[in-house]
């Protein structure tokens, strides 16, 4: 017996994938800078780790502390003259009407031009001066008036040098810097702010200063020494909150989904961890990639060629190979950065695997098909009055008229019958067609009943002879 069985499976056209292969993603970094591919060696972590942008110091490399505070624009001074004996310019007569010889001139604050006024002295540039600088300023004016004068400022409001801290922190302010060359640094500012309000993995320091701008994690900050720089007058800093993620998906044991950092800083090895490891059963330890955006300064020491692209960054894929047991050094040295996408390939057996399951199902319905054949073919020949059915269809033999049936899918009949007028040669050709929206589609076919045949459906005897020409 001849069965020929034509399965239309839908759904099933292609194999389900988790992602691209690890040969897709190998072939196709040579196309027009989608992407680059790097694999990961001690030296591209090497070049990676010295380029951080997170140092403070690096940006700001005058580390010293500041030098004395200078007069600015709206600093409120206050001046005090003596003099040696009275009768002077600012002395009177009288001293019995005095308790010493000296005067306090009421407080004025430096103007928009940097200017302050001076009893018979006129303008006298303060801005930019020291306070000792402005003392010997004054005392030119008055020498040749006042009686061996000495003249003492004081700083009683500062506004030109003020120290901003902002966001993130419990009591945000503005500071008066410090006088003398002593000064806060960094982590001192925080503090006089009252701290910071989040864990300080998710907390960032932004300093600006002078139009320079540079941002470090908080931890960082304490850690690493150098960050923690002097704040000098006019520095703004502010805080702010960003949890640290990475998305993770491919052949993890754990979710594929964001993954908190919980720290300021973690390896690859940690993400890997943090993502449930790797599946034994499913994943290519040669086959682990992160995608990244590079700054095009940085992939160029990488090896990239970034001559083509018109962006200030270049899409890389950094591949590992944890099937070397090399490659686990190497995954604890690359340091995780925010937003990074990590993806671990399934091995070629996974896919295999795949394609063999896909072949047994397909066998598994043609194996049922054939049962229906045959039952189908012992109906017709009258040894059996039970028609088959075959995925919830009943197969009603098409080419024997007046036989009773219905097609019944999912429970809900049809009410077809199964009558067909014979033609050319196939009069005697049962069949089953009863095609849904997303079922299988089974037609079997099988070779015409001989001559003469007698049928027997539901207690009734039919001959069947198959028409000729002629007759």
């Amino acid at each position: 017996m001849t069965i020929v069985a034509a399965l239309q499976v839908s759904g099933c056209s292609t194999l389900g994938e988790g992602g691209p292969t690890s040969q897709a993603i190998l072939s196709q970094s040579s196309m027009l800078l989608p992407y680059t591919l790097v694999p990961v060696t001690p030296a591209i972590v090497a070049v990676l780790n010295q380029n951080e942008p997170d140092r403070l110091a690096g940006r700001f490399t005058d580390n010293r502390p500041p030098a004395r505070l200078t007069l600015g624009v709206g600093d409120v001074v206050a001046i005090t003259v003596y003099e040696a004996g009275t009768g002077g310019l600012l002395i009177p007569g009288d001293a019995s009407s005095r308790p010493g010889n000296f005067v306090n001139l009421p407080g004025q604050a430096i103007d928009n031009a940097g200017n302050i006024t001076f009893p018979y002295g006129g303008h006298i540039r303060a801005a930019g001066l020291t306070t000792r600088q402005l003392q010997d300023a004054i005392l030119a004016r008055i020498k040749d008036r006042a009686i061996e004068p000495q003249v003492v400022v004081t700083v009683t409001s500062q506004q030109a040098n003020l120290i901003s801290v902002q966001g993130e922190v419990k009591n945000p302010l503005r500071y008066p810097a410090a006088a003398s060359g002593a000064g806060d640094r960094v982590s001192d500012a925080i503090t006089r702010a009252g701290g910071i309000m989040d864990q300080g993995f998710e907390t960032f320091v932004v300093l600006d200063r002078d139009g320079k701008r540079a941002t470090v994690p908080f931890e960082a900050l304490l850690i690493d020494r150098e960050n923690d720089v002097f704040v000098r007058p006019g520095d703004k800093i502010f805080l702010y909150r960003e949890p640290q993620k990475f998305i993770a998906f491919g052949a993890t044991e754990g979710r594929q989904a964001e993954i908190p950092f919980d720290s300021w800083r973690i390896s690859l090895a940690e993400a890997i961890a943090k993502a449930g490891g790797l599946v034994d059963t499913r994943a290519d330890p040669g086959s682990v990639f992160l995608y990244r955006r590079e700054p095009v300064a940085v992939a160029s020491k990488l090896g990239v060629d970034a001559s083509r692209t018109m962006v200030d960054v270049v899409p890389v894929v950094f591949s590992f190979d944890l099937g070397n047991p090399a490659g686990f050094f190497t995954a604890t040295q690359f340091k995780m950065k925010n937003g990074d996408l990590l993806y671990i390939a399934n091995s070629k057996s996974v896919e295999i695997s795949k394609a063999v399951g896909f072949f047994n199902s397909v066998t598994s319905t043609a194996v049922s098909a054939s049962t229906a054949a045959l039952a189908v073919q012992s109906a017709v020949a009258g040894r059996s009055s039970a028609l088959p059915t075959v995925g919830g269809l009943t197969v009603v033999p098409s080419g024997i008229t007046g036989l009773p049936g219905t097609i019944t899918t999912n429970g809900i009949s049809n009410g077809v019958s199964g009558t067909m007028s014979p033609t050319g040669g196939t009069a005697d050709t049962p069949s089953t067609s009863a095609p849904t929206a997303g079922s299988t589609n089974t037609t079997v076919s099988l070779p015409a009943a001989p001559a003469n045949q007698s049928t027997s459906t539901g207690g009734t005897t039919r001959r069947t002879t198959s028409p000729t020409s002629g007759n």
